[in-house]
């Protein structure tokens, strides 16, 4: 017979075996119901940096993005925006991905992809393993992306074949795309285009020319006085065009070349002679020889200014009053105020000003005889954005510019800020 004692104790462990096994079960059941962990940090950074699917456009994969669109710690071309304020937003239209062309511009690209294109330095991500990896060829492809926190990138997929040594190119097209069109600012290139009172005043200048020709069009001989230079050596000609006047001190800040012709130099003398060539438009005796070393780079990236800077259209190449895209445009803002090669500032239209007639309820007009508008008061209306200045050529106290949009008619003295 067993004793009551070891049934006791047989009884006591089975109690014990059966609050054990209920205890494991409540334990599984609160496991499967409980909800699941929010995903780290970690995890939603890898979602945000997967690549877009290709068939997205560009404002698609945006909207996909829950979080709100923050700048990327990922190194790119330059920091934040001026101020960190700015944050680049995709033109709805942006390609997820392109094929730089023949042709094809920086400034064109970025507008392609950003609604501001001044931001570009924000979204292009450079790639240290490709040569010149601030610069872009046409075969280049390029692919839009979106990394951590939604913030877009401008990558470059693959390099073209005209990434090759300079030594191995043959074709001058196949150079890096310029930032902006050649042909709008290819009477700059190389040419001085601002002459100071010391300059034209020491400058050699064109005295007469052969068979007693009143000016001078292309392969015609002049006689070039003060010219102490060599056989086959080149000068631009430059017309010596009106003064440029800084509207806030009045001071000259120089006096406008437009350049009419290339001087050969054929006899070296006291005059020597010259011949003209690459002709733009007629030279006229007086008109000055500048040394036509001054090279103005074509591949600068396009940023806004990292000080405050206010100025004002001062003069329009070509003596035109209204001008539109793709002129070129003279300011009185230059290196002493932070303007550099690729500065964007914007363009308004400068508000008019008018008179209140209507000034305590009922038109003035009416209650005044002979309506006499001497006394009426006037007010001026705010300044409009009419356009987009993109500096690229600059002295210390004035720059030159290429509007490269317009959305209104811009004039001379409009005035120009930070966009």
């Amino acid at each position: 017979m067993v004793s009551n004692q070891v049934l006791g104790a047989r009884a006591a462990a089975g109690l014990l075996s059966l609050c054990l096994a209920l205890s494991g079960c409540a334990h599984h059941r609160a496991k499967e119901s409980a909800p699941a962990a929010p995903p780290t940090a970690s995890t939603e950074r890898a979602a945000a940096a997967s690549p877009a699917p290709e068939q997205m456009t560009a404002t698609e994969a945006a909207l996909g993005n829950a979080e709100p669109a923050t700048p990327s710690a990922s190194a790119n071309t330059g920091a934040t925006a001026t101020g960190g304020a700015a944050i680049p937003e995709a033109n709805p239209a942006a390609p997820m991905h392109y094929t730089v062309k023949k042709g094809d511009t920086l400034w064109g690209i970025a507008s392609m992809y950003l609604k501001d294109p001044w931001l570009w330095p924000e979204v292009w991500i450079i790639n240290p393993q490709v040569p010149n990896p601030h610069l872009i060829y046409p075969g280049d492809k390029l692919a839009l992306a979106y990394g951590a926190g939604g913030h877009m990138e401008v990558r470059l997929e693959e390099a073209g074949l005209t990434r090759l040594d300079p030594r191995l190119r043959s074709d001058p097209l196949a150079n890096a795309i310029p930032t902006i069109p050649y042909s709008a600012i290819a009477a700059f290139l190389g040419r001085p285009t601002l002459m100071s009172e010391d300059e034209i005043r020491h400058a050699p200048y064109v005295l007469a020319f052969r068979d007693m020709h009143q000016v001078a069009g292309n392969e015609i001989e002049v006689y070039v006085k003060n010219l102490r230079a060599g056989e086959n050596a080149r000068y631009a000609v430059m017309h010596v065009a009106t003064p440029l006047i800084d509207p806030d001190d009045g001071k000259v800040l120089g006096h406008e070349g437009i350049y009419t012709a290339t001087a050969l130099v054929k006899r070296p003398g006291e005059p020597a002679k010259a011949v003209l060539t690459d002709l733009a438009r007629e030279t006229l005796a007086g008109d000055r020889l500048m040394s036509s070393d001054n090279e103005v780079p074509m591949n600068f990236t396009p940023t806004v200014p990292t000080s405050q800077v206010r100025g004002n259209v001062i003069s329009v190449v070509g003596g035109v009053d209204l001008v539109g895209q793709f002129y070129v445009v003279a300011i009185n803002r230059g290196k002493r105020h932070g303007v550099e090669p690729g500065t964007v500032l914007a363009v308004d239209q400068a508000g008019e000003t008018v008179r209140d007639l209507w000034e305590g309820g009922r038109s003035i007009s009416n209650s005044m005889n002979g309506f006499n508008t001497t006394f009426v008061p006037r007010v001026r209306l705010p300044d409009e954005r009419a356009g987009t200045v993109l500096v690229f050529k600059v002295y210390d106290r004035m720059s030159y510019g290429l509007i490269v949009g317009a959305s209104n008619v811009i004039r001379n003295g409009a005035p120009v800020h930070n966009p």
